[in-house]
């Protein structure tokens, strides 16, 4: 049976809608603000066998959580034991579940004339599931036991009916768990509408078609991939780059990418990389599938569809133990930076050879902090999570983005309104950070620094954060980015860094919290650059006058005729 092409984009774009429905009822029914403000969340629909159709617009990142899940299902449940109704959860990288313990994924069978035709699937970042620290993401945890409950996968639901016993043990293991059950409750909701809508599509178009539109649509993704991997010179290139530290004393870590491109294809290999370290920035497979699906599409081809077809043209190798590709019982709730360093160095490797389809080198740390404590106002124990934006890197033609998430991440700011309606917490200062930017013909996007102040009580806080000693790297003559800074006690006698990956820090009462986070590099020679594009960064403040003359070339006399913004 052949699919007309107008079906077929009529029924792809249905798909799509039905990922990007599932995470509009989740972002609208969940609790905490990670996921309703921040949309920490993601949903994708897989087809009978497991291949990825249609993933929303979300979190590239949970990609990798949730690759591995329909397989897990299978291998764990025969075909006779899955039912209608029933509801599968899990969160451990180790076992198909995710790539790290907060991102819990929860996955359903869609049936029609008694057959599975689909399974629909979502993952959400849960602001605490247990562990030695509140927020359950210490970069200093020396093994996945500190890092808190893991779900294997099991049967949440059976045939609709919630099994409250497999509920009640995850939620004990919780600090907050009525935010939990909040949470828990829209991912439900999430996959039982996905299920009624893929239900809805069955009947319309009949299974058989609705499989064939799968089929070719994951036929047409690889071809689409092999098309424009052919259009780029075969050769192999490298790239290497550094994370600052793995939070236990070893660091800097020096990471290295080779890409060989042949062909139609492209193999990525990571097996010339250190073994897995003590501290929790080892990145599981999973993580790392999802790192390199993502940035060799938004190299090679950005118009590809969000689908497992054109994962057939591209090769990943690694080794067990390495810090690319952890085995158990490694710690991995900080993967995230690691992911992000893979994607840069992805980026930097392609520059080599299509050096007008990548970004120099972005913040690319999920700078993260989680606090806990007791309120001073309800007297209830509470979790505040945040992960802040830095800079994009520079194109061949454009300045990088400011204060933005980069590549793994794509999550929204969280409105300063809503933190401090919900906690006891104080925003001071929110500002863009002058020269952030790496120098270059096109600046390097501007870094964030926000002084966030603890009210009324003592607080715990962790950080996780990567780029504070490494900066992001410049292309083509373009300098490098600002690293990023972490102080408590700013503008005191009291002040001192933080280290960027230290759980177990405390925060008196209404002292501050000041997080500076990582600029990104430039692109381009920066004695290039227009003076239209530098004499507005000076007026905006985005570039000292120190740095135009002594990065950009400008004189002391055009300095004089410019209207600089003095803060």
């Amino acid at each position: 049976m052949k699919i007309d092409g107008i079906l077929l984009e009529v029924i792809g774009n249905t798909f799509m809608s039905i990922a990007e429905e599932m995470g509009a009822v989740l972002v609208k029914s969940a609790y905490s603000t990670n996921i309703k403000e921040r949309k920490d969340c993601s949903c994708a629909l897989f087809d009978a066998a497991g291949n990825t159709i249609a993933q929303a617009e979300h979190i590239p990142m949970h990609l990798g959580s949730m690759l591995g899940l329909i397989g897990e299902i299978k291998r764990h449940f025969k075909l006779e034991e899955i039912k209608p109704g029933d509801m599968f959860i899990a969160n451990d990288p180790y076992n198909g579940g995710g790539t790290h313990l907060p991102d819990i994924a929860v996955a359903s069978p869609v049936f029609y004339d008694g057959e599975i035709v689909a399974f629909v699937a979502n993952i959400a970042h849960h602001n605490d599931v247990g562990g030695r620290v509140p927020g359950s993401n210490a970069a200093d945890s020396d093994s996945i036991y500190a890092e808190g409950i893991r779900i294997p996968t099991v049967k949440i639901f059976r045939e609709g009916e919630l099994d409250k016993d497999i509920l009640n043990l995850i939620l004990l293991n919780c600090r907050v768990r009525h935010i939990r059950l909040g949470d828990l409750n829209a991912q439900f909701a999430c996959n039982k509408k996905g299920v009624q809508r893929m239900e809805d599509v069955c009947a319309k178009y009949g299974k058989e078609t609705v499989a064939l539109c799968m089929e070719e649509l994951l036929d047409y993704s690889e071809r689409k991939i092999r098309m424009a991997l052919s259009a780029i010179p075969n050769g192999s290139h490298e790239f290497e780059d550094y994370l600052d530290s793995d939070g236990l004393g070893s660091g800097p870590i020096k990471l290295n990418v080779k890409v060989a491109i042949k062909d139609e294809d492209i193999e990525l290999d990571f097996t010339d990389n250190p073994d897995q370290v003590k501290g929790a920035i080892n990145l599981p497979l999973s993580a790392l599938r999802a790192s390199v699906y993502y940035a060799i599409r938004s190299i090679v081809d950005p118009s590809l569809p969000s689908n497992g077809g054109y994962y057939r043209a591209i090769h990943i190798k690694s080794r067990p133990g390495c810090i690319l590709g952890c085995t158990e019982p490694a710690a991995c709730a900080g993967r995230s930076d690691t992911a992000q360093r893979v994607a840069d160095m992805i980026f930097g490797a392609m520059s080599e050879v299509v050096p007008h389809q990548v970004i120099a080198g972005s913040n690319s740390s999920i700078t993260g902090v989680y606090f806990g404590g007791v309120s001073p106002d309800t007297g209830e124990y509470y979790v505040y999570m945040e992960t802040f934006g830095g800079g994009s890197g520079a194109r061949f033609n454009k300045d990088g983005l400011s204060c933005v998430q980069v590549h793994m991440s794509n999550t929204s700011n969280l409105p300063i309104e809503s933190m401090e309606v919900e906690f006891p917490y104080m925003v001071e200062r929110y500002e863009l950070v002058t020269d952030s930017g790496g120098p270059g013909k096109y600046r390097g996007g501007l870094s964030m620094s926000k002084d966030i102040r603890v009210l009324g009580h003592d607080s715990e806080f962790t950080i996780k954060a990567d780029r504070q000693k490494v900066p992001p790297y410049g292309l083509f003559g373009g300098k490098p980015g600002l690293p990023g800074l972490i102080t408590i006690y700013p503008d005191t006698d009291e002040a001192r860094t933080v280290d960027s990956k230290k759980s177990g820090n405390l925060l008196k009462a209404n002292g501050v919290l000041r997080c500076q986070m990582p600029g990104a590099g430039g692109y381009g020679n920066p004695l290039e650059r227009s003076r239209e594009l530098l004499i507005k960064d000076l007026e905006e403040g985005y570039v000292s006058p120190e740095s135009a003359m002594r990065d950009y070339g400008m004189t002391q006399e055009e300095l004089d005729s410019v209207n600089i913004f003095r803060g």
